[in-house]
């Protein structure tokens, strides 16, 4: 092994001792502290390219980097060493995470710059790139299961970071706790390995159920991986607390709510393949939970007018393709990680690109008071256009790769499933493109709605001078914006990234092994159709006819239901928290009826035998006498009584 190999801790090493260079230095590092932290993210950028390059000049089997730092937890039968496993799947996440990762730190020091906390955020930027580097580099799901609490905490810090507002408060703490929900499900998955195969190492746990073969064990395994994966990645049914983070800071949302954070639960599902390989129902759920995610997130995504929580929705449907790509097992693995690459690039790109909106509109984030920047922010309106073709699939942009292999694999996996899952992609591809037309038309279309008649603009909105944001914020987005476009192809020609993913995870089957219900070439001219046919419903009713400043109320009702994020918030108080509250009050009256009912009994009782004790003593010598003179004619009685 090489020196470079011994040094792949590095990677989470780096923007660690940044975070806490920040955290512990306090105001003094100020002003050089976003540097800091920008460098350390570079840093792991830079170890990941040459781990990278040290991997390609290896043999395919061979490729993978073991490193084992030291003994972690040697108790009995639990034995776990903590070590670093890079292969070709970590590496992938390893070089968006740093990659996208510094690119968002980049940007963040013209989005933070006149904001006083801007080293405390880039401490928690640092934290959050360290525990989630971690989460994909752990070798075992204990080290595993450390990055992810890590990736909880700093997402609640980010997502609150501007504490003193209410409702960025409050979103800080909902992501908490649907996160901890997941967090058990990851948990106690944790616990049925240790209980029923003795390892929480990869290698162990995948040579332990592939001897065991298909059994009650491994289903059960792989549903309470699901929960994991479905709180992280926000799919149904925990995915409102996406919605809600939006209230952070854009550069979060970009970092943990589009390229890496919301798809660890991929990377979980994906990881762990040859668990869900073994149980045919687990994968079953992970589709039905994909399908419906993907729908979800797309009709919420065509109604809300905040340009944030329009891109949030789109985030919750897309994370739904790789979700059900990755529940088809071996024939979506690859396709599931291309789509999650290319996603962090058009997906970070579009949040980086609403930032630079808001940060030229006044932070305004309602596109109905927004309209025909595209004049005043030309480099924004580029970069945020080619990401938006990327995302609806429009050839040769990265999402028509990465998504249009996700609708053949659905397609291919036969039957009636083949079909609906076909079906439903497709559906959720001609969604994609009205919702992210519509974004478009409402921000950089149209004529200017932010200060239409000058004589009766409010004060508020009189202080927005549209503007093109600086260079450190735009070359961010230029960056992301080429990914867009090449990405795709980059990894999808030649099957590039099934090649080199194939001794991790099982390569998909050339398209001519599958039973395909139609052709491949139909199938991407049948989804073209269905993409232009949502941008032209959405040219018709957004780019056509005047947008009114305020939203119409009388629409239908599965408007107000997507306005309502399909009440998902309704759902959960209704199954989760008042079911929750019902519980915790009911234990409350156990409590205090029961435990505090027979204490406070057993007190009484206890009073009540000392009243009458003290009764006997009355410090009055004749009762003492009388008593004693009692005792000895009830003795003498007795006796005489026995010897008669």
């Amino acid at each position: 092994m090489t020196n470079l190999s011994q040094l792949s801790w590095l990677l989470v090493a780096l923007p660690t001792a940044g975070a806490l260079i920040l955290l512990l230095g306090g105001r003094r590092t100020d002003r050089w502290g976003h540097l800091l932290a920008c460098a350390t993210v570079l840093g792991s950028f830079g170890i990941g390219l040459a781990l990278l390059t040290e991997m390609l000049g290896r043999d395919g089997e061979d490729r993978g980097i073991h490193t084992h730092l030291f003994s972690w937890v040697p108790v009995g039968a639990l034995h776990v060493d903590f070590g670093i496993l890079i292969d070709q799947l970590s590496i992938c996440f390893v070089l968006l995470i740093s990659g996208v990762g510094a690119l968002i730190h980049i940007y963040s020091t013209g989005y933070m710059k006149h904001d006083p906390d801007r080293r405390r955020f880039f401490a928690y930027l640092n934290l959050f790139v360290a525990a989630m580097l971690l989460l994909v580099v752990a070798d075992n799901y204990l080290g595993l299961y450390v990055g992810w609490e890590g990736v909880g905490l700093a997402s609640y810090l980010l997502i609150g970071f501007w504490y003193a507002k209410p409702v960025a408060a409050a979103a800080g703490k909902k992501a908490f706790v649907s996160n901890r929900v997941g967090d058990i499900g990851l948990s106690l998955a944790m616990f049925v390995m240790f209980a029923g195969f003795g390892t929480l190492s990869y290698d162990g746990l995948f040579g332990a159920v592939g001897d065991a073969g298909p059994s009650g064990l491994t289903t059960a395994i792989g549903l309470l991986l699901l929960v994991g994966a479905c709180a992280k990645s926000a799919q149904v049914p925990l995915q409102a607390w996406l919605f809600d983070a939006m209230e952070g800071p854009t550069p979060v949302s970009a970092l943990i709510h589009a390229a890496t954070m919301v798809t660890a639960g991929v990377y979980l599902i994906v990881r762990s393949g040859p668990v869900f390989d073994l149980s045919p129902d687990a994968r079953l759920a992970v589709v039905v939970v994909g399908a419906l995610t993907l729908l979800f997130g797309a009709i919420i995504g065509c109604a809300n007018d905040d340009i944030k929580r329009a891109l949030a929705a789109s985030t919750v449907s897309q994370i739904g393709y790789m979700v059900l790509a990755a529940g088809l097992g071996p024939a979506g693995y690859a396709v599931a990680i291309m789509h999650l690459l290319t996603h962090g690039f058009f997906k970070a790109g579009l949040f980086l690109g609403s930032g630079s909106v808001m940060h030229g509109m006044n932070d305004e984030q309602d596109m109905r008071r927004y309209g025909a920047l595209r004049s005043f922010m030309p480099v924004t309106f580029a970069t945020f256009g080619l990401c938006y073709l990327a995302i609806i699939g429009v050839p040769p942009f990265a999402g028509y790769w990465s998504k249009d292999a996700i609708i053949e694999a659905a397609l291919a996996s036969g039957g009636t499933r083949g079909w609906v899952l076909g079906a439903v992609t497709i559906l959720g591809a001609g969604i994609t493109a009205f919702y992210m037309t519509r974004v478009m038309l409402m921000t950089f279309g149209g004529e200017r709605r932010w200060a239409a008649d000058e004589s009766e603009v409010s004060a508020e909105r009189a202080l927005q001078h549209p503007h093109e944001s600086p260079r450190v914020m735009t070359w961010p987005m230029i960056v992301l914006a080429l990914g867009a476009v090449f990405a795709g192809a980059a990894l999808a020609i030649g099957g590039r990234l099934e090649h080199w993913l194939e001794p991790v995870v099982t390569r998909v089957a050339p398209v001519a092994e599958h039973a395909h219900a139609i052709p491949a070439w139909l199938t991407g001219a049948i989804t073209l159709g269905v993409v232009l046919l949502g941008v032209a419903v959405a040219y018709n009713m957004y780019g056509r006819k005047p947008i009114p400043i305020t939203a119409p109320t009388d629409v239908s009702a599965l408007t107000v239901a997507a306005r309502k994020y399909l009440y998902g918030d309704a759902f959960n108080e209704e199954v989760l928290m008042r079911p929750g509250n019902r519980l915790a009050q009911g234990l409350v009256a156990v409590d205090d009826r029961v435990v505090d009912g027979s204490v406070n009994m057993t007190a009484g009782l206890v009073a009540i035998a000392s009243y009458l004790v003290r009764r006997l003593q009355t410090g009055f010598v004749r009762s003492y006498a009388l008593t004693m003179l009692a005792g000895t004619v009830l003795v003498i009685a007795l006796v005489m009584a026995v010897q008669l």
